[in-house]
């Protein structure tokens, strides 16, 4: 029997180190006979629908290990998320078509909830149209919010550079406090998950060091309490460093940065916590602020990646390989935290379904009694996360990231529309 191809695709917000979990993918199929090629989605699920299929067997293998060390989605990803079956049939029947044309019998997709959702749902029609497909799901969000996994990669490198700016931007706001700016507020990812916001606190190591109060979904947002924290901050520190999750939330469950909109998931678009903090402080005690929204720079900075997360990046990729050669089927590779004072973890599995469009919040025993920080267990689950460094090569200064040529193979099918 003639070996099959694996399809691969990247989804949702592309990370520091997604690119890793291609690396461990690839590389690790290039040495198995039983596998044929690894065809790449070009910007997600959407490139097999379109039957747009990046042939990685054309790239170099110096090119495919550099995808290591190189941020973003190297085939391009997607905020694309498919209809039931019941909804919309043809979109299913599409993907089978497609695997079907080009000798396709593994999916390999990339993501978080919502991604892992979509591979379950291939799983279940491909048992039902007959068409043997082996689906396997591969963690990947910066929210850290899958369930059944101790981490996830992409978190460990947003944690680390959430971390190290609250760290230096304190510093910053420190020095002019006494003349000039006396509030700093940080916004960062976290829908309905303050993991990210949680990480600000690893670079505190005593009660005056910033950051000095945490926002976080999990907590409801109190105004008049908040403003109270702030000036009895500004009080005995001078100056007052805040990180906010943009998942803010009152009491009623209305968010503080509602933009009015959703995104193609279904979600409601957010953006603009922390101006509105800052308005919020500068109105009632008139204090000099600034802000700033660490938005794609968090995701992106691979200059400052978490070791631990690049390697738990990569296994998850390989990992994806090993159980599909072993005949494992609708299941995801997880990362366990394993037992013993010095942090140590393996390689686990989960089915889908345990994970599909569920999300893991930060724990309360993790965010401190006044809900404006974390406890000492917070921190110690947190800080071998991003723990070590992997920087990548420079040359004049500049980091060196490979530039696929994510050449197409030939296309054998009519073309689809997508609605």
């Amino acid at each position: 029997m003639a070996a099959r191809n694996i399809f691969y695709a990247q989804s949702g917000g592309v990370t520091a180190v997604i690119n890793a979990t291609a690396c461990g993918v690839i590389e690790a199929a290039r040495v198995e006979r039983k596998l044929g090629k690894v065809l790449a989605g070009r910007n997600g699920i959407i490139g097999a629908l379109r039957e747009e299929l990046i042939d990685t067997s054309r790239e170099t293998r110096s090119a495919i290990a550099a995808l290591r060390h190189t941020p973003s989605g190297a085939f391009g990803s997607c905020r694309y998320k498919l209809k039931s079956i019941e909804d919309n049939p043809t979109e299913y029947e599409r993907l089978i078509e497609v695997f079907k044309a080009h000798d396709i019998g593994y999916f390999f997709y990339n993501g978080g909830g919502d991604s892992q959702d979509t591979a379950n749902k291939i799983s279940g029609l491909s048992k039902i149209m007959g068409y043997p497909l082996t689906c396997i799901g591969i963690p990947k969000t910066v929210d850290n919010d899958l369930p059944c996994t101790d981490t996830c990669p992409g978190f460990g490198s947003v944690a680390k550079y959430v971390a190290v700016s609250t760290l230096e931007a304190g510093l910053d706001v420190a020095s002019m406090a006494e003349s000039s700016t006396k509030i700093f507020v940080l916004e960062v990812m976290g829908r309905h998950a303050g993991w990210i916001a949680a990480a600000g606190a690893l670079a505190k190591r005593n009660s005056f060091d910033p950051p000095h109060i945490i926002i976080f979904p999990e907590i409801s947002f109190d105004r008049k309490n908040f403003l109270k924290k702030v000036k009895e901050t500004v009080n005995r520190t001078g100056y007052c460093v805040i990180v906010a999750s943009e998942g803010a939330r009152y009491a009623s469950g209305t968010y503080l940065a509602d933009a009015g909109m959703k995104d193609a998931f279904g979600h409601t678009q957010l953006g603009g916590v922390a101006p509105t903090l800052v308005d919020m402080i500068r109105d009632a005690h008139g204090y000099k602020c600034h802000w700033s929204v660490a938005d794609y720079l968090q995701r992106a900075a691979r200059h400052l990646a978490s070791a631990t997360d690049v390697e738990q990046a990569y296994a998850v990729g390989a990992a994806a390989v090993r159980f599909a050669l072993a005949g494992k089927n609708a299941v995801m590779p997880v990362i366990i935290r394993n037992k013993g004072k010095k942090y140590s973890w393996s390689i686990g599995e989960v089915p889908l379904s345990k994970v599909a469009n569920k999300e893991k919040k930060l724990p309360r025993s993790f965010i401190s009694k006044d809900g404006y920080g974390i406890t000492p267990k917070g921190r110690r689950y947190l800080e071998p996360l991003i723990a070590g460094e992997d920087p990548p090569p420079y040359k004049n200064g500049i980091p060196v990231y490979v530039r696929l040529k994510n050449q197409l193979v030939r296309k054998k099918l009519p073309p689809f529309e997508i609605t």
